[in-house]
């Protein structure tokens, strides 16, 4: 029996996925980019998950497309990855997506982690976008994404060279929320998710929805869109229930002090 390309581990309403080719250090062969669009399909559809990890298995959390699987057909690189889109059914996930970024990410796996919410780094982890070494361009986000996470200088310099990005350095060009040890990384993304799940839950999937729609727009425009979607949502919302969440509010604030 063939191993599982993809593991999912449900706790709560958190999912962990674990891309699970640690020999190939999770290359995206057509079997796993179908299993990633597949799982990520399949969470959306379950009321009971609203936040998910995505982490790889062994020492890698993705080197990008399986290039000795592209290699090996008859068919072009466009032909070959342009089914079951990985990234358009992370993307489809309400709920957030942490990345919990395990070691290096690598071309189509650096879009696989700027398709996540939010990026939390092993101290182990790399980055480095190797489109235009392998000679192809990237068709996920990536050329879109990646310069307006760090600017458009910073991207240019790791797009036009191919070079690797430290964890530390992903941090300081403000591509990663935060780094860690390796043995620290899944308890710091749990911990993460355990934050986001005690939000109001409504919130948790509208607010996340509410700053995608208006960071694809101009400034202008986000406004409107924020003024429109708020005042929607805030007519539902009684003076009652924001009574009763003031304490904890400020139990919370209390506990977080320095």
């Amino acid at each position: 029996m063939s191993e599982q390309v993809i593991l999912v581990e449900k706790s709560g309403e958190c999912a962990v996925v674990t891309l699970n080719r640690p020999k190939a250090m999770n290359a995206l062969s057509r079997e796993l980019r179908a299993a990633i669009a597949e799982t990520f399909d399949t969470l959306e559809a379950d009321p009971r998950v609203r936040v998910a990890i995505l982490t790889g298995a062994g020492k890698a959390f993705c080197a990008g497309l399986d290039l000795k699987e592209l290699g090996a057909g008859a068919d072009t690189v466009q032909g070959t990855v342009s089914t079951r889109d990985p990234v358009s059914s992370i993307g489809r996930f309400s709920g957030p997506v942490i990345g919990a970024i395990n070691g290096v990410a690598i071309t189509g796996g650096f879009e696989l982690a700027l398709a996540c919410d939010v990026l939390i780094a092993s101290t182990d982890a790399r980055f480095a976008d190797t489109h235009g070494r392998v000679g192809i361009l990237p068709g996920w986000g990536l050329s879109q994404k990646l310069s307006r996470a760090i600017g458009i200088y910073r991207a240019k310099e790791l797009s036009l060279t191919g070079n690797f990005l430290s964890a530390a350095q992903a941090a300081e060009w403000g591509l990663v929320n935060r780094v860690v040890e390796p043995a620290e990384l899944l308890p710091a993304c749990r911990k993460l998710a355990d934050d986001m799940l005690s939000l109001v839950p409504e919130c948790l999937s509208g607010y996340k929805r509410l700053i995608d729609e208006g960071y694809a727009e101009s400034f202008g425009e986000a406004l409107k869109t924020e003024l429109r979607v708020s005042g929607a949502a805030n007519k539902a919302v009684k003076s009652s229930e924001v009574e009763a969440r003031r304490e904890a509010i400020r139990q919370r604030g209390q506990s977080q002090k320095g």
